[in-house]
């Protein structure tokens, strides 16, 4: 400590210490009417308690859930696509809803979080989705020093939830449902549409993003490179690199892209719009809209086959039918873009082994001998 007199005659005690975060050297002061050894003393202590609370460690505010929110939207802005910011900006609101906004990190367990998520009522499918998002934010925070113990996640395990693979049975359409859902639409280009999506195997976004340009006719390929978010009206990129590829025109595809080409074209005439890049494109001559389509086909998949389907349904159709011709999984993975079989496999297991009983069935009938 040393100390410096002051134009006003009074007495600056100071001290220097190192910053344990940064390694610079700092200093601290406090002033003093007199310079005795009685002040000298005071000064000293009170140096010392400025110095101690600037290098202590263990002083630190609680982060609250609002606060690790808060912070995790901020690199997400930085950090993903708009489309993800998007979903996980929904799934923070409901970590904060359901679990309370000034709850504290540091005393969270898995009890707490548990108890919170099953007294929403909602599904275990709904319950798991946010479980994930919920664990993916919790872990982020542990990676940014915001979060010091992680170690309750390992206790929280998925809501129990029937298995993907059974749940989609009845998510896809056999071929004679396809034929009757397809010849009984009534609106000409919404049963193009589905045409094509059947045919090709796309994502409805993947579909909404492309260009003339990508329909390659001369390769017989149709290039998927991008794909349409319709909640924030852009395109980005696909879901995952694998997404990135050719998808081959086999000649009942390539009928269809000419057929949806004529009906744009038409279109154009008769809405007066102007020339557009866009492959498919509304009436007003924007991206079509997901939940327009997505409208349309549950309605008509319940009037004309008894049951409501989605579009990714028409996905997983393309999948089952290809299998059905004997097309290898690997072969189907890398058309639908997933990023390995595994996947294809896990989500298509029930046709393969519909596929078995009927091999079942026919071997049963054959007398040998």
């Amino acid at each position: 400590m040393w100390i410096e007199e002051t134009k006003n005659g009074k007495f600056k005690f100071v001290e220097r210490y190192t910053d344990y975060l940064t390694g610079q050297t700092k200093r601290v002061s406090v002033t003093m009417d007199k310079n005795t050894a009685q002040t000298r003393k005071t000064a000293q202590k009170a140096l010392d308690e400025k110095i101690d609370c600037a290098l202590s460690k263990t002083v630190k505010k609680e982060i609250s859930l609002k606060d690790l929110v808060d912070e995790y939207r901020k690199d997400q802005e930085r950090t993903v696509k708009k489309s993800t910011y998007t979903r996980n900006f929904h799934a923070c609101n409901s970590f904060l809803k359901i679990l309370g906004e000034d709850t504290i990190i540091s005393k969270m367990n898995a009890k707490y979080v548990r108890d919170r998520f099953l007294a929403t009522g909602r599904d275990p499918g709904t319950l798991n989705e946010y479980l994930t998002r919920f664990k993916a934010m919790i872990r982020w925070g542990y990676r940014n020093d915001m979060v010091a113990d992680i170690s309750f996640l390992d206790k929280l395990e998925p809501f129990k939830d029937v298995p993907h693979k059974v749940k989609i049975q009845d998510k896809y359409l056999e071929s004679e449902e396809v034929k009757f859902l397809i010849n009984g639409m009534e609106d000409e280009v919404w049963r193009t549409v589905t045409e094509f999506l059947v045919m090709s195997g796309l994502r409805f976004g993947e579909f909404a993003a492309l260009e003339k340009s990508d329909i390659d006719y001369a390769n017989n390929v149709i290039h998927v490179t991008k794909n349409y978010d319709p909640n924030n009206n852009i395109v980005t990129t696909t879901k995952t690199l694998c997404s990135v590829r050719d998808v081959y025109m086999q000649d009942e595809l390539k009928a269809v892209c000419k057929k949806l080409y004529g009906q744009m074209l038409r279109r154009r005439l008769m809405y007066s719009l102007p020339q557009s890049e866009l492959f498919f494109f509304s009436p007003n001559g924007d991206h079509v809209h997901y939940y327009a389509y997505n409208k349309y086909l549950k309605e008509n998949s319940m009037r004309l086959i008894g049951r409501t389907i989605t579009v990714h349904a028409l996905r997983h159709t393309h999948a089952s039918l290809l299998l059905e011709k004997g097309v290898p999984i690997e072969t189907i993975s890398r058309r639908l873009g997933h990023e390995n079989s595994k996947v294809t496999r896990e989500i298509y297991l029930h046709v393969t082994k519909k596929l078995k009983e009927k091999d079942n069935e026919k071997i049963a009938a054959v007398s040998i001998l």
